[in-house]
């Protein structure tokens, strides 16, 4: 898969820098050359000698190397790869690519190519919650940018929580991801799955029995074929799969903002059973029960409706799946939902307890388009996800076409 392909690997000045060092001897056992560029904080944390041995090739660091300027290797650098990584991507790295600087080599490179680049982000969980960070993330993605991470875990600041840089093998699977010509490879597709958490008062939410497994099935497949995607995910024990942009969220506002804010997309599939409502107002303290036998009077508002505001909006992808759980007149109620939210498809299933969908590995699904209703047998999730992204594929194959 990876004969002949090149890597340009930009290595950011954080902690993390340490795990580039697997991550070029991973790449050289899947076949990637690997040409390495360190900036000037990254030699902090590991030296250019190391980086050098196991890439089998110079460590570039300056921009004012006259051997190689005088033929403009820095631009020859940031075309001759297949694919850039940049990893550690720090916050100051991703501030330099939003705001397109070109004060040393590594932003130089990032300025001057039209190669395609994988950010892995790595940073403290405050700087990487940062407005600013996730201003720049958006801008960022919205630029073309692909990201793999960060993940969730101690720092070696002694915090807790996202802002680890993805593991070696995680990059390498996003860049397989990447440089794999599928059938989806080029278009961008947003999927949401899981449930929302609608909190009450610090400890206690609404919910649902969402698994998430549908979503991420169809996540998986779509990535699978190329695709890049963007995977938007309530809370769910589900392992993240390999090779799609990850956003975690709680609520369904939350959930929407995010959406919003992975747009354009050439297709959205929104999979999630988000909450309907919420409580009208959330405590700040744990709500106690008192003895008195008066249960406490909890006023909910609507929720936003997600799938209806991206159908509806100025970005509407030009084709939006939507997902209908029912447990009475599924048929109906599906193809009723497909027509007030205006979007184009509504895969609707069953989901009464006795069938076993929420939470269970098997579906039992029904497509429902413009031109009526079908019924697909019972299946594997996966499985499922398979027939339904061959069916997105086939759409937007006709779509191309067509224009």
């Amino acid at each position: 898969m990876a004969a002949d392909k090149t890597l340009l690997l930009i290595i950011g000045g954080g902690i993390a820098a340490y795990k580039c060092l697997d991550l070029i001897r991973r790449a050289a056992e899947r076949g990637y050359r690997v040409t390495p560029v360190m900036t000037k904080a990254a030699a902090e944390f590991v030296t250019p000698l190391s980086v050098s041995a196991l890439a089998g090739t110079e460590v570039h660091q300056d921009l004012f190397d006259l051997t190689s300027e005088t033929e403009m290797g820095h631009i020859q650098l940031s075309r001759s790869a297949d694919l850039i990584v940049v990893a550690p991507a720090t916050a100051d790295l991703m501030a330099k690519m939003t705001g397109g600087h070109a004060n040393d080599l590594a932003s130089t490179l990032l300025v001057a190519t039209d190669t395609p680049v994988l950010i892995a982000p790595a940073m403290n969980v405050r700087m990487w919650k940062h407005v600013a960070t996730q201003r720049n993330l958006k801008q960022l993605r919205g630029d073309g940018v692909h990201v793999v991470g960060p993940n969730e875990g101690d720092m070696a600041c002694g915090e807790f929580g996202p802002g680890r840089m993805a593991e070696p093998l995680e990059i390498l699977d996003a860049v397989d991801g990447l440089l794999r010509k599928g059938r989806l490879s080029g278009r961008h597709i947003l999927v949401t799955a899981g449930p929302t958490h609608e909190p009450i008062d610090p400890v206690r939410y609404i919910a649902n029995r969402s698994s998430g497994k549908q979503g991420y099935a169809i996540a998986a497949a779509l990535a699978a074929e190329g695709a890049q995607v963007s995977l938007i995910s309530g809370p769910v024990t589900e392992p993240a799969p390999h090779c799609v942009d990850m956003i975690r969220v709680e609520s369904a506002r939350e959930m929407l903002t995010a959406t919003e804010a992975a747009l354009p997309a050439d297709a959205a599939v929104f999979a999630a059973a988000v909450a309907d409502w919420r409580t009208a107002t959330e405590t700040d303290s744990k709500i106690k029960k008192d003895g008195s036998g008066v249960i406490p009077d909890l006023k909910l508002t609507e929720n936003p409706d997600i799938l209806a505001t991206i159908s509806k909006g100025e970005s509407r992808p030009s084709l939006v799946v939507g997902f209908a759980a029912e447990t009475d007149d599924v048929i109906a109620n599906a193809t009723a939902k497909r027509q007030r939210k205006t979007c184009d498809w509504i895969i609707a299933n069953d989901v009464s307890p006795e069938t076993g969908v929420m939470g269970g590995d098997r579906n039992t699904v029904t497509l429902i388009t413009a031109d009526g209703a079908e019924a697909w047998d019972e299946a594997d999730k996966t499985e499922v996800a398979s027939r339904l992204v061959n069916r997105i594929i086939d759409h937007l194959d006709r779509e191309t076409v067509s224009c």
